[in-house]
């Protein structure tokens, strides 16, 4: 990145004020305490007008504090915020708004019933009859020339409901524009998009800066941040480590900087020798929370010494489907076999007996009691059986033993088996649960997610554990959003969408492009099927 300094104000130039090269954001020395912690350590960070500039590093890093500090959700302990040369103090959002900086959120602010131009000017909708009344063709004039200068294919007369997440993406970022805003700010804008909607994404991004717009975008995907950005900053335990030209960039350089260290980022494992079937399901179907059919007719197996894994934007029923194999959540139909024994209407700590270990998806509502310590946590589905219990009694000097065990092993901090799980981030919560499930010496691994939250050494080390799993005839079925973890660790590769398999593949030889289009519920014109698929 350049050596810019701060411009004393707005120059002529690209749109939104600021001439090419000029400084659109500078974060002086930003430090943001909470109690008990420091989420920003002095931290530095100027992005050029009209670029795109990445903010990489793992969950608990101080990304999102950061830009919440951007934004004005958050008010620095120490630092200043400097938008286009002039030093701000933001109160709330309203003031960051008023300033030009708009901020996307992970998780969408829009009202579903509502259409996409009402979500657009909600809040600032054109006025007629001395205010009284909304002028709505005003307010849908807007948006349509608002999309159509920055070249977005969305219809303002569609209803947020009906349409798919990434055009709801859009309709957020048109929102943030229709507000005024030149700096833009995405919070892992890719985790609900398929590889298709990501590349459209990065267009979107380039029309934006092509016309004077500042993408600001928070990720922990290297191959992302290499790809889209023009600038990377890596935040690491909330210091600035390094702003790295993303043209220079590599992948093993980025990671070393997330971690610390220098970290093996491809899995190396010997060709799969499938045996026996472990896990048989058949023709299930699940329903969510409210009764609607989330998991329509599907059939898998699982073999000794075999991945299976399940990949699909969140949401297609992968969540209810491994609940429901778990014993977490009632089948409506269908069958779920272990190692030929039906366990369908089993519980969960007979499944646990049977021997299936379980990497849940939300490690904090699943899988950890939050204010039980590390020893109790680590005896979860166990505290009933030996080694740790004996005629209904614990034995607490061995459950201690095996929680110093786990902590030792996956490098849990603090390294304190006393600490209330909801004293550790939630990187060291799911690595305890990884450990904690991987030490059943299980016949079956369900693992929803296992990397989810976790730093990039970590992830390197809970995969070669999911190999050794598998190199020791385990069986393990896996769930992740992460592609290339799911593409790279498994043997055979299901793809779901609404509930069903869409087709069966083999990771090695299918292009995230044929997964891509998969994913979104289409055919790739080449056949990539390594199994008929039960529909």
């Amino acid at each position: 990145m350049s050596d810019s300094t701060d411009t004393s104000g707005p120059t002529t130039g690209a749109p939104g004020g600021g001439g090419a090269g000029s400084v659109a954001v500078h974060l002086d020395g930003i430090t943001k305490r909470f109690p008990g912690v420091v989420a920003n350590d002095d931290v530095d960070l100027r992005v050029e007008r009209g670029t795109v500039h990445a903010l990489l590093g793992e969950n608990g890093a101080g990304k999102t504090t950061l830009m919440n500090v951007l934004y004005g959700l958050y008010e620095p302990s120490e630092g200043r915020v400097v938008v286009d040369g002039d030093p701000r103090e933001f109160d709330s959002p309203r003031d960051a708004i008023d300033a030009g900086v708009g901020m996307i959120h992970q998780h969408f602010m829009l009202v579903d019933p509502m259409t996409v131009t009402e979500n657009i000017t909600l809040g600032n909708e054109p006025e007629r009859l001395f205010g009284l009344a909304v002028d709505r063709d005003r307010a849908r004039e807007a948006v349509v020339d608002l999309s159509e200068r920055y070249g977005f294919d969305v219809d303002p007369d569609a209803r947020i409901e009906d349409v798919g997440v990434g055009v709801q993406q859009r309709v957020e970022i048109l929102k943030a524009l229709y507000r005024g805003a030149d700096v833009l700010i995405l919070d892992e804008p890719t985790a609900v998009l398929t590889p298709q909607e990501v590349e459209e994404l990065f267009g979107v991004f380039e029309e934006l800066t092509a016309q004077g717009k500042t993408i600001i975008f928070i990720t922990h995907k290297l191959r992302e941040a290499m790809t889209a950005a023009d600038d990377i900053t890596v935040l690491r335990g909330g210091e600035n480590v390094g702003t790295l030209d993303a043209a220079d960039a590599t992948r093993e350089r980025l990671a070393e900087l997330m971690v610390g260290r220098e970290v093996l980022l491809d899995v190396d494992r010997a060709a799969a020798t499938p045996g026996e079937t472990v896990l048989d399901v058949r023709e299930l179907v699940v329903g969510d929370t409210r009764g609607v059919r989330a998991v329509d007719d599907v059939s898998l197996s699982v073999r000794e010494g075999e991945v299976f894994g399940i990949a699909g934007v969140d949401g297609n029923g992968q969540a209810e489907l491994v609940e429901a194999v778990a014993g977490l959540r009632d089948a409506d139909a269908g069958s779920v076999h272990l190692d030929g024994t039906d366990v369908t209407d089993t519980s969960r700590r007979d499944r646990v007996d049977a021997g299936m270990a379980y990497v849940p998806e939300d490690r904090q509502e699943r899988g950890l009691v939050m204010d039980f310590d590390l020893v109790s946590n680590g005896l979860l589905g166990s505290q009933h059986a030996r080694p740790f219990a004996e005629n209904g009694r614990i034995d607490w000097e061995r459950a201690r033993e095996h929680a110093e065990e786990i902590v030792a092993e996956y490098d849990v901090r603090p390294a304190d088996v006393d600490a209330l799980a909801e004293s550790l981030s939630g990187g060291n919560q799911q690595k305890f649960v990884v450990g904690r499930e991987f030490a059943r010496d299980p016949r079956l691994v369900v693992a929803s997610h296992p990397t989810r939250g976790v730093d990039v050494g970590s992830t390197e080390f809970i995969h070669d554990r999911i190999s050794e799993l598998r190199s020791d005839g385990r069986a393990v079925l896996l769930v992740s959003s992460k592609l290339d973890e799911v593409q790279s660790l498994s043997d055979r590769l299901a793809v779901i969408y609404e509930g069903s398999f869409v087709d069966v593949v083999d990771p090695e030889a299918v292009t995230e492009e044929q997964l891509g289009l998969l994913m979104a519920g289409e055919r790739p014109d080449a056949d990539v099927s390594v199994e008929e698929v039960s529909r």
